[in-house]
């Protein structure tokens, strides 16, 4: 399916630099031949923009784990460096999960990182934080939603394009997250994409799966099932917060370089 503009739309961009944590990273999207591991939303949204530009490059510098403040000190100058056209950030969503985490305080660090990032006259797509109600993201949900009304504040401002998760109901169903309720899933991911290319009104050949709904569960199986997902994935993550360790600390960017999506062409190097 070609999405808007038709079949023969182009796009004005050549060199696309992503810019955030895990989710901007893929974490939930496993793939052995990406980069990492991981592939994710922002190496599919790659994929697309490369198709018919054979000169197209993208470099993704996002680690988990990342808060807001750690993106800007490790990851706007480097990306600066790159000389993109086309820069993606998604930061603060782990800033918000953590107790006294401010939105107008993070809104003002992203604000003077965006006045920044878009100084050499790149596009900037920002992206809001979703709308789920689940047992971790529901007692956050009025933090994220004063995050994301100061985010479009700071997109009007820097005539930015705003990645709408907010907005994007799909995300409701179960089956587009991954087993810790914190990371999309493979088709999470894949969503999420085509929302991208949409609100960049590039046309694009994602097509929408509607997912079966899942089975009526009884009391019994759901409350084993949030014990096992309590055990695996909530208890490591409370124990991480309270030694001040993230789940990026040791891992590096998954394309610290701008690369080809496809094909063995050199796009590697900075521009000059």
């Amino acid at each position: 399916m070609v999405k808007p503009g038709g079949a023969g739309q182009t796009h004005p961009w050549s060199r696309y630099v992503a810019l955030g944590d895990s989710f901007t990273e893929g974490i939930g999207d496993p793939e052995q031949q990406s980069p990492g591991g991981h592939r994710g939303w922002a190496d599919r949204v790659a994929e697309e923009l490369s198709r018919g530009h054979s000169d197209f490059a993208y470099a993704n510098l996002a680690i988990r784990g990342r808060l807001l403040q750690q993106i800007v000190d490790e990851q706007i100058g480097p990306c600066l460096e790159l000389k993109p056209d086309l820069v993606s950030i998604s930061a603060g969503g782990n800033d918000l999960l953590r107790p006294g985490g401010d939105p107008d305080v993070l809104a003002d660090k992203l604000d003077a990182a965006v006045q920044e990032l878009s100084s050499g006259g790149a596009t900037m797509v920002l992206f809001n934080g979703p709308d789920v109600a689940s047992s971790v993201l529901g007692r956050i949900r009025g933090r994220v939603a004063i995050y994301n009304e100061n985010l479009r504040t700071v997109a009007g401002r820097h005539d930015a394009v705003v990645a709408d998760m907010w907005s994007l109901r799909q995300l409701s169903d179960p089956q587009m997250w991954d087993e810790d309720r914190l990371h999309l899933s493979p088709l999470g991911h894949h969503t999420v994409a085509a929302m991208v290319l949409e609100s960049l009104n590039v046309a694009h050949t994602l097509e929408p799966r509607s997912p079966k709904p899942l089975p009526p569960r009884s009391w019994r199986e759901a409350r084993s099932e949030d014990l096992v997902w309590a055990r695996e994935y909530f208890v490591p993550w409370v124990i991480r917060r309270l030694r001040h360790r993230s789940s990026g600390d040791g891992i590096s960017p998954k394309r610290p370089t701008p690369g080809p999506v496809f094909g063995t062409a050199d796009a590697s190097l900075p521009r000059t």
